[in-house]
Parts: structure tokens; sequence; C-alpha cells
């Protein structure tokens, strides 16, 4: 049981960790202007906006995969466009299981990034434009350091939710070793074969390492950022 990991296996925790940091960083930038756009807008159809935002928690995985395949399959609209004029491919690529993970960890970045902005005080902002700093300034030099925490634990969620990901790239990707098996996907394949109970029960248990080492680094980082914006 506790055997050194196998190739396939050593395979799989790089290819997870790469997904779920590619993950993490590519939905960080739209994860920051959605919360800002739901924390501090009000407009016609938010509410469908936000429910939209937060669809992929509450649908079933493979569905989101199979959305995913129609849209960037190669014979899907945006697959084919992007492997015509950038020779970009995603389907049954890595690359896919990122997007696949990205997306479902979409919604907690958002969620918690969001947070963290409401419960700014608005009249630290007024105080910056007072003395004479634009909006973008205001946003660069006090709203983004106050909400550092929520920013840091938004991207440690995208990326715990991304190392776990399963049925959205499993249904876009498929579970090729060494190409697009992760973790869970090797977790499944190794449980579905005679013999395989020591490799499965080998990942489960760094993968449950893998995720709490993310979550104490998540939370020391979120003390220092808040005992930094607090002055302390």
């Amino acid at each position: 049981m506790f055997a050194p990991l196998t190739e396939q296996e050593w395979s799989a925790v790089e290819l997870s960790l790469r997904v779920a940091s590619l993950a993490a960083l590519w939905t960080l930038p739209f994860g920051l202007l959605v919360a800002y756009i739901l924390a501090r807008f009000r407009f016609p159809g938010r509410a469908l906006f936000d429910a939209f935002v937060h669809l992929p928690l509450v649908i079933p995985p493979v569905v989101t995969g199979y959305l995913l395949l129609l849209a960037f399959g190669r014979r899907g609209p945006i697959g084919a466009f992007l492997e015509q004029t950038f020779g970009i491919v995603f389907a049954f690529n890595w690359t896919g299981a990122a997007l696949a993970a990205g997306i479902m960890g979409f919604p907690l970045m958002v969620r918690a990034m969001r947070l963290s902005l409401e419960a700014i005080d608005r009249r630290t902002e007024a105080a910056a434009a007072t003395l004479g700093a634009n909006r973008a300034m205001v946003l660069l030099t006090v709203t983004l350091p106050l909400m550092l925490p929520g920013i840091l634990a938004g991207i440690v969620l995208a990326f715990a939710r991304a190392l776990g990901e399963f049925g959205a790239t499993i249904t876009f990707v498929g579970n090729i070793p060494g190409v697009t098996q992760t973790i869970p996907s090797a977790i499944f394949s190794f449980t579905q074969v005679p013999g395989g109970e020591a490799a499965a029960l080998r990942l489960t248990v760094l993968s449950i390492v893998i995720a709490f080492a993310a979550l104490l680094v998540s939370e020391a980082l979120s003390r220092r950022a808040s005992r930094r914006v607090l002055g302390q």
C-alpha cells in the first residue's frame, strides 16, 4: 500500500498539479471582474447573471463537460475556430482539463472575492477619492489590497476544486494516461481493475495531503495579508 508511486501515478500527480495551477491562474482576472460587478453594481438581470455564474455548482459536472465538448470540441464552433486559426486544441488535451477544472472552481473563487469586497468599508475608498485618486487608482491602491485575503482564499478554493475535479474533466478530455489522466480519473481507473486498490489508496492519501497543505498555506497567507492590511 505504501510502496513508491509508479510512473503512471506520478504522471497523474504532476498533471493534476499543473491543471489545478493553470485553472486557478486563468480564472483569477475573470473572478476579480465578476466579483466586482456583483458586489458593486445593480442592474437589470443581475440575479440571472449571479445564478449563471454559480450554475456549475448545482448542475451535474458531466453536463458542464458535455457542453464544453459541444462548444470547444474539434467540431464545436469555438473549438474549430481556435484550432484552425491558432492551432489551439482543448478536447482530449490537458489544457482542456484546465479549462473544465477552472470553470468548475470559478463560482467558489467569485464567492470568496465577492464576500471580501462587500466587507470593505466604502468610506475608505471615498477618502482616497477625496485626496485626488481616480477610480482606477483607488482600485489598485485601496480596494485590491484590502480584499487580498479574499483573493488568496478564492485562488486556493479554485485550486482545491480543480485538483478534485472529475466529472466535467473526464467527459470533456477523457482519461488518457500521461495526457489527461489526473488524480481523480487515475483513482477511478485503478478501482476498476483487479489489484488496483493499493494504487488507488496511495493516490487518495496523496490528494488529501496536497489539499490539506494548500489550505494551510492559504490560511497562513490570508492571516499575513490581514495583518498587513490592518497595519499590525
